[in-house]
């Protein structure tokens, strides 16, 4: 039996199917996860995200597995090696924005946080589960996004407005968007990842 996925999900499109069904919407806590998340949707800014997630490995070996304390050590030789690499999204603010939220997301921990409790706590520590019939019911942002961008950028944080905060929450599973008739939906509004 076929399966029905949300309708962003292209058919022909193994790598977006993959991500889909084993990724998206499924809560994330670990802190270095959510910090390369937080960095791909800004990278993401004014792209699609197929775009991104072809990259996502030379991201991950370029950003040194999105280690923070190995980031915060990036110098302009660094950041201009980096500008070279035709595996990432060669723009020199959005590079130059995951060394700042780096060094803020260190801060963060040096409050006696860990990243995850306080990105969770945005959404009172558990995800929301929603209830759309169809994608175009999903909003792209919510007051839940709204606090999270601006104490993000408070607190320093770049490239993280109220639209990149809630693709971030869809995507590490803080906001389960799966439309009702997905087959992920259930899964994950019952607290299942998706086999």
């Amino acid at each position: 039996m076929k399966k029905i996925r949300c309708s962003w999900v292209p058919e022909d499109d193994s790598l977006y199917k993959q991500y889909h069904d084993h990724e998206w919407g499924v809560p994330v806590y670990d802190d270095r996860k959510l910090f390369e998340m937080l960095v791909l949707e800004g990278a993401q800014a004014g792209l699609s995200w197929i775009t991104v997630l072809k990259k996502r490995e030379n991201y991950r070996e370029a950003f040194e597995y999105f280690d923070a304390e190995k980031i915060i050590q990036y110098d302009e030789n660094k950041i201009a090696s980096l500008l070279e690499n035709p595996g990432i999204i060669r723009n020199k603010l959005k590079i130059n924005s995951v060394v700042t939220n780096a060094k803020a997301r260190i801060e963060i921990q040096e409050e006696g946080h860990s990243f995850s409790d306080y990105l969770w706590q945005f959404v009172d520590g558990k995800p929301i589960i929603n209830q759309w019939k169809t994608h175009n019911q999903i909003p792209v942002s919510t007051p839940e996004s709204d606090a999270m961008s601006k104490d993000l950028e408070k607190r320093g944080f770049k490239f993280i407005g109220t639209t990149i905060c809630y693709a971030f929450m869809q995507a590490v599973g803080m906001v389960n968007d799966h439309t009702t008739d997905c087959f992920c939906y259930i899964h994950q509004s019952k607290g299942n990842p998706t086999a």
